[in-house]
């Protein structure tokens, strides 16, 4: 194990409280803070031993800190965490490491960054991917942007809660990976939402086609996690539309500013915005199936 350092954990959602969790187990002292102090109350109570303290604010939760993790909801979340009056940077030590696992725009990354190298903080966008599932397990795989020093002075600290970290590149650049992780999560999505509802206007044993085709090239994660749920119309599993629709946008955004062309994304990007229309906003992304609507077909006579 890593040495034990004071870590300060801001935002206890979904996915912040699980890696939260695995640094308490692994020995950190753990400071916490969420914006809803009860939230953080709560968390305290459920993992009794694992958290030092609750801070009132940003500003308190990094000050004696080594590191500070944030694991918010959107850029204006983080600017505020971060870089507001009572922002972690207003106190975080000089030589000290800030880590963001929220997934938002390439741009405030490298703000932070900048404001960071300002303050002789070492800071590292790092983006995760792995879902709830992979939180709780303590297996996600985390895109790093930032310096060379940083990303490793962050390694010891994500093994508590990751299986994979890759340094993609400069600061920024971890967001930027996320984009394109979230693109090819909705595209695959997309197909696989029409292959079950074609495999059932065809009336074909829906087992059958899984155990055809999750072998061969056709296979992802999503098949082998998604196929029976979304053929079952389940679709309780974490990562909602809504959030789908926030990186979505984002990427979007981004590829505009590259002057990347990105039309499948943005044409699922309007599927999901469908998807919200029918009162699906807080499903699973696997949800996009419901735009499509179940066709009795012929009955097969050849199978």
């Amino acid at each position: 194990m890593t040495q034990p350092l004071n870590i300060s954990f801001l935002g206890l959602g979904v996915m912040g409280s699980q890696m939260a969790r695995h640094l308490g187990a692994a020995g950190h002292h753990l400071t916490v803070y969420n914006r809803t102090t009860a939230r953080a109350e709560a968390w305290v109570a459920a993992h009794p031993g694992l958290a030092s303290r609750v801070a009132a604010n940003p500003a308190e939760a990094a000050s004696g800190a080594d590191a500070v993790i944030t694991c918010v909801g959107n850029d204006d979340d983080l600017a505020d965490v971060v870089l507001g009056p009572n922002g972690a940077f207003s106190t975080l030590r000089r030589g000290g490491l800030f880590i963001d696992h929220t997934t938002v725009s390439a741009r405030i990354a490298r703000q932070i960054a900048v404001e960071g190298r300002d303050k002789e903080v070492l800071c590292v966008d790092a983006p995760v991917t792995g879902g709830q599932s992979g939180a709780e397990a303590g297996t996600l795989s985390i895109m790093c942007g930032g310096s060379g020093p940083a990303v490793e002075a962050a390694r010891p600290i994500l093994a508590a809660y990751a299986k994979r970290v890759v340094h993609v590149g400069k600061s920024g650049a971890g967001q930027t990976a996320k984009m394109a992780n979230q693109m090819c999560i909705a595209g695959t999505i997309a197909g696989l939402s029409e292959a079950i509802r074609f495999a059932q206007t065809a009336h074909l044993d829906l087992d059958k086609v899984f155990e055809a085709i999750s072998g061969g090239a056709a296979q992802s994660w999503q098949m082998d996690n998604r196929f029976h749920t979304m053929a079952a119309d389940e679709f309780d599993f974490g990562f909602a539309v809504d959030w789908m629709r926030k990186d979505l946008g984002l990427a979007i955004d981004e590829a505009r500013g590259l002057g990347a062309s990105v039309p499948v994304t943005a044409l699922v990007d309007q599927f999901y915005a469908d998807v919200q229309a029918l009162g699906g906003a807080r499903q699973d992304t696997s949800a996009l199936i419901r735009r499509l609507p179940k066709r009795g077909g012929p009955k097969r006579t050849d199978a």
